[in-house]
């Protein structure tokens, strides 16, 4: 079954660490904006009748800033028109950004599943990353949602930042233990070009490579400690808990992303609408990723997903998907890097340490390198 991301592209304001695409808009353009994804899903599925989803996504930007009627009208228009039975559906949400009465009309519309940009759960570390909420808002709103029933509620943090500590970190997941989280996102931050952080890098006083190892690796261990079991590089969930969502794109399943910037997987194509609003709702067609170092579908692609998560590459589901198991070649390549402690592998399975999840990009392409 597909998955369906639909990207909400408006904030209140940028965050000095985020490069998704977003804006500010007027309620005349999240209007507009509603109507034509309305339109958009329509026609998708008179062009592709046998799409159908078990999956929806609503990320940005600030999904909930389009309130709870529009966004009831996008998930019963994808209700109607790919079924979502038995589905997973998700809205990223901003604690200090939640209408009144938000949750229960979402929750009668199937809403399940929350993603709470929480980011930290100390008020000094949130002014820093330039978030508009406080850790009592937070709090409150996975109050409000559970109260509506919707019991699946999962936070993000940012990891490895000017003027963490140990103990404030230790200190955020606490707050997520003790306040009922489901699942947890934890990144390193990114510093991107074109972001407010990137243009004052150089005044930042931003950790080194080894507290950065060391304050995910504390992560992990402290998540593990709160009862959050790790699925995937940035990923921790209780049991039952993991996005069904986002584990689509790490088994190279297919979906659908509707929105500017939003990226698809249909077909064994990969496609994605330029980072324009204006360009989406004129109706400019998305572009087919043509110029691909690793073939769309392929096994390597295959690796490169799989590997992100702790499961691994396993040779009952290598052999269901293509036919063969994990490549001589790749185990052979994998050898110092096993015993290095960056990777496991045993006769059924082949999987990425902790640690090296830490140089994941590098360690993955060279084990590519030997397919």
């Amino acid at each position: 079954m597909n998955g369906l991301y639909l990207h909400v592209p408006f904030c209140v304001q940028k965050c000095p660490y985020c490069d998704f695409f977003s804006l500010r808009a007027t309620e005349e353009q999240m209007e507009s904006y509603t109507d034509f994804l309305i339109f958009t899903m329509k026609k998708w599925k008179k062009e592709h009748p046998d799409f159908f989803c078990d999956t929806l996504y609503f990320g940005g930007g600030t999904p909930s800033l389009l309130g709870a009627e529009r966004l009831c009208r996008l998930t019963n228009t994808a209700r109607t028109e790919f079924g979502l039975t038995d589905a997973e559906i998700t809205v990223e949400v901003n604690p200090g950004e939640i209408p009144p009465d938000f949750f229960p009309p979402l929750f009668e519309a199937g809403v399940n599943r929350i993603s709470l940009g929480l980011q930290s759960a100390n008020s000094k570390e949130l002014s820093f990353l330039g978030r508009r909420h406080t850790p009592q808002q937070a709090a409150s709103a996975m109050a409000e949602a559970r109260r509506a029933g919707i019991q699946n509620i999962s936070l993000d943090l940012i990891l490895a930042f000017p003027g963490q500590t140990d103990d404030s970190l230790k200190e955020s997941i606490r707050f997520c233990q003790e306040n009922g989280a489901s699942h947890v996102s934890a990144y390193l931050l990114q510093i991107e070009p074109g972001t407010l952080f990137f243009k004052n890098r150089n005044s930042l006083n931003l950790p080194g490579e080894e507290e950065n190892c060391e304050r995910y690796l504390l992560a992990c261990q402290e998540l593990k400690n709160a009862g959050f079991s790790q699925y995937e590089i940035s990923n921790f969930a209780k049991p039952g808990y993991e996005s069904r969502h986002n584990l689509k794109y790490w088994n190279q399943e297919e979906y659908l992303g509707l929105g500017p910037s939003a990226s698809s997987y249909y077909n064994r194509k990969r496609f994605y609408w330029p980072r324009s609003l204006r360009g989406f709702l004129m109706g400019e067609p998305p572009i087919e990723e043509t110029d691909r170092v690793i073939p769309a579908g392929s096994f390597s692609e295959y690796a490169l997903l799989r590997l992100r998560l702790c499961k691994g590459l396993t040779e009952k589901d290598c052999l269901s998907r293509f036919s063969h198991g994990i490549p001589s070649s790749l185990r052979e390549a994998a050898i110092p890097y096993q015993k290095a402690g960056l990777l496991t592998q045993s006769p059924e399975s082949l999987s990425l340490t902790p640690r090296g999840f830490l140089v994941s990009n590098s360690l993955i392409e060279t084990l590519l390198e030997a397919l």
